[in-house]
């Protein structure tokens, strides 16, 4: 009792410096039927077992991804990932490093960081990258304000940016988030019964600030039309593109075809789905852009004894201590993860990263293929290509679908209205991945044909 004295005069202190008298008076602003009166319904303390048993129980509810056969993508992949990556993040060196402001002590961690940019940047094809966002969504909505930042002294549409209309809604809405305290102003542009972006409506985008566009879209598909964006719009104009980062093992890199800006989910690289996080961003740019783009910079110099040294560079200070000062949010990231991504890309190489764009790739095309052939089932976009993922129309609601399937032990994939609320919702997203199996494509099929059976008796 004695040693609660003290606080008991600093906290009438402090209420007294606020011209209050008691604590009821500080919160009296919360209405009387949201306070709680009784304590938490929480156990008692617990012992270190039952903590463990508790624990055990409620991550029991779950269902691993890779217990099933599992169809779920859109956005997140369940890659195989090689056990050396888990193996080498978890040492120490990784594992418990902080932001390398020193870099006379961090050489180790900044050399991996600046080897994941030269990865990200050979992947790409343009030549810088910073050291990741924290997902895809943020990495989209930096891009966009970096662009405007650039660009809008020379823009005609001075804060206008152009948004591809097939962006998840879960994207635009951070894209949202970020741009609308900026004075920042979307305009959405159409795409065509195939799935692609409406060419001749994009011309109306030609003097904004800048286009963003996602290769493949959220449906999978790979549109042709993209490549020749740049001709269009103009070269005052940036083009964003938004990237399935396997896919690059097989399509052509954004920077090839003259893409300002390319961002993406790194997550398919290094780590699982895991419940949707922690994952992380890229993001890469022109030199033009570069003192305006997000995050940290590692950049490769030479030390006073003329041997290779690496620090950061190009990102001030205020970027993490002055945030009302600095260009963006991003402070401390993903790194480790990133550096997971990393791990997983150099096991890879060039050739690791081609065989498995192949693999998931000729996964969706097996897939639809034998989809296509069950009796009320067809493709939402029969014209068009596609890369590990495309949309089938059912004869009812995907929702049933999916309740029918999970009794059977099968994740079929995700309804579009989950993406795109205001679609189909006898639509469903199916996603494939390396890890798609024979067996898993026959249980689907099978599975999907016995449920278009009975909803159309």
């Amino acid at each position: 009792m004695v040693d609660q004295l003290p606080n008991l005069g600093r906290e009438a202190e402090m209420l007294a410096s606020m011209g209050l008298s008691s604590m009821d008076d500080l919160f009296s602003d919360i209405p009387e039927e949201v306070r709680r009166t009784t304590p938490l319904d929480l156990p008692p303390p617990q012992t270190e077992e039952e903590i463990w048993r508790d624990a055990n129980r409620l991550l029991g509810a779950n269902i691993p991804v890779n217990s099933r056969p599992s169809f779920i993508g859109g956005g997140l992949y369940a890659n195989h990932v090689p056990a050396m990556v888990p193996m080498m993040a978890t040492r120490g060196e990784f594992l418990t490093s902080y932001t390398p402001y020193q870099p006379e002590v961090s050489q180790g961690m900044l050399q991996a960081m600046w080897e994941f940019q030269t990865m990200v940047s050979e992947l790409v094809g343009l030549p810088v990258s910073n050291v990741s966002m924290y997902d895809a969504s943020t990495a989209a909505a930096e891009a966009i304000t970096t662009a405007v930042r650039v660009l809008n002294r020379k823009a005609k549409q001075k804060d206008i940016v152009y948004i591809s209309e097939l962006v998840p809604e879960h994207r635009f809405s951070v894209i949202q988030n970020y741009t609308q305290g900026g004075g920042i102003i979307l305009k959405k542009i159409p795409h065509d019964n195939d799935g692609h972006l409406d060419l001749e409506a994009l011309k109306q985008a030609a003097g904004s600030c800048a286009v963003y566009v996602e290769q493949p879209n959220a449906f999978g598909i790979a549109d042709e039309g993209i490549p020749i964006i740049k001709s269009i719009i103009g070269e005052n104009t940036a083009l964003i593109v938004g990237v399935n980062t396997v896919s690059l093992g097989l399509m052509e890199a954004p920077g090839n075809y003259d893409a300002d800006i390319v961002v993406g989910e790194g997550q398919p690289f290094g780590i699982g789905p895991t419940a949707g996080g922690p994952i992380y961003g890229i993001f890469a740019c022109k030199e033009n852009f570069i003192r305006q783009m997000p995050g940290r910079i590692v950049g490769l110099s030479h030390d006073s004894d003329g041997e290779r040294a690496f620090t950061l560079t190009l990102s001030t200070r205020e970027q993490h201590i002055r945030r009302h000062k600095a260009t963006s949010n991003i402070c401390s990231n993903e790194t480790l993860i990133a550096l997971m991504g990393a791990m997983h890309m150099a096991l890879l190489g060039p050739a690791g990263l081609e065989k498995l764009a192949i693999r998931n790739a000729a996964a969706a095309i097996r897939t639809k293929n034998e989809l296509k052939e069950i009796e009320g089932i067809s493709l939402a976009h029969p014209n068009s290509s596609h890369f590990n993922e495309f949309v089938i129309q059912l004869p009812s609601s995907a929702k049933s679908l999916c309740e029918y399937l999970d009794q059977r032990g099968i994740s079929p994939g995700i309804p579009i209205q989950v993406l795109f609320p205001d679609l189909d919702s006898n639509q469903i997203l199916i996603s494939c991945t390396d890890q798609t199996t024979e067996s898993d494509v026959t249980l689907l099929v099978a599975g999907i044909g016995a449920w278009a059976k009975e909803v159309t008796k």
